[in-house]
């Protein structure tokens, strides 16, 4: 076993901010779950799942104006890209990356802070140590079991089992160069996981407020059922029958709480396939416009 690597300041930086981020949410060293979730649950911020250009992975927003900040991520069939993807905007987003910073550190430098951000809230190095303590480190085995564990890319576990010191840095550069996720859960038994693992990353998802609230609105008889079977990504009859079985249904018209009801401004459909700022803000932000401006809501 290697000694431990000494690291940048930098990457200091955005290893205590992860441990920050962990220990402030109770999340200990173990393997973060779904990070839509987490995300909205812990900070506030709306979160969407959509579909976006070859190129374009992910990206954060602030309405200055509104206070408001969302966070869209492209759909796709690499979960591990998405998961890394969510955790690099939350890198941003806890680093208030929306000022100017330092000209002397490069043009670069919140981008490189970010992604050592996601690699370290992903993958904790004491959660790696206790996996990885006592196993061959230098296996191939061994880097599955932290890719699938910790549902990180193996670039990523290679990184990071380097800067522990369970392999060399040779070892760490074959390993990024060598092996994908899909490889490694084909070799090791685990391809099924991986498989429902990039069915779920490919699903467009809405913020969970903005249904929640638009809910609201169906159930007052004020958002149709067409309204939100596109915003959920369904057909009618399917989302009808999906409320039915919940027990929700449509309730008399009657005025709502300002809080509980989305503007009429409300679009009827996700995104085009294109990453569009002013089409994500006014999806978002209708739902803290004025309910006073919704017909039969006063």
């Amino acid at each position: 076993m290697n000694g431990p690597q000494r690291l940048t300041p930098l990457e200091v930086a955005a290893r205590d901010e992860a441990q920050r981020f962990r220990a402030e949410h109770h999340l200990g060293a173990q393997p973060m779950g779904d990070l839509v979730t987490l995300i909205e649950q812990h900070t506030g911020v709306d979160v969407l799942v959509m579909e976006a250009g070859e190129d374009e992975h992910g990206l954060t927003m602030r309405d200055p104006q509104r206070g408001a900040m969302f966070i869209a991520v492209a759909r796709t069939r690499r979960p591990m890209r998405q998961r890394s993807c969510l955790a690099h905007e939350l890198g941003h987003m806890l680093f208030d990356d929306y000022h100017p910073g330092p000209a002397t550190v490069g043009p670069r430098w919140k981008e490189t802070r970010a992604d050592a951000f996601a690699r370290h809230l992903l993958l904790p190095h004491e959660g790696l140590d206790l996996l990885v303590d006592g196993r061959p480190g230098d296996g191939p085995a061994t880097l599955s079991s932290v890719v699938q564990r910790f549902l990180v890319s193996p670039a990523i576990a290679a990184i990071a089992m380097a800067q522990r010191g369970h392999i060399s840095e040779t070892t760490k550069q074959q390993w990024m160069a060598t092996f994908t996720a899909p490889t490694l859960a084909t070799r090791f038994g685990w391809r099924d996981l991986y498989a429902s693992l990039a069915l779920e990353s490919d699903r467009s998802r809405a913020p969970q407020k903005l249904l929640a609230r638009t809910l609201a609105g169906y159930r007052a008889g004020v958002i149709s059922a067409r309204t939100l079977a596109n915003i959920r990504g369904l057909g009618v009859e399917e989302l009808l029958a999906e409320l039915d079985a919940a027990g929700v249904a449509v309730d008399a018209p009657q005025a709502l709480e300002g809080s509980a009801l989305p503007a009429t401004t409300l679009k009827t459909s996700l995104p085009r396939p294109k990453f569009s700022v002013e089409e994500l803000d006014e999806l978002l932000g209708s739902v803290d416009d004025d309910p006073h401006d919704v017909p039969g809501s006063s």
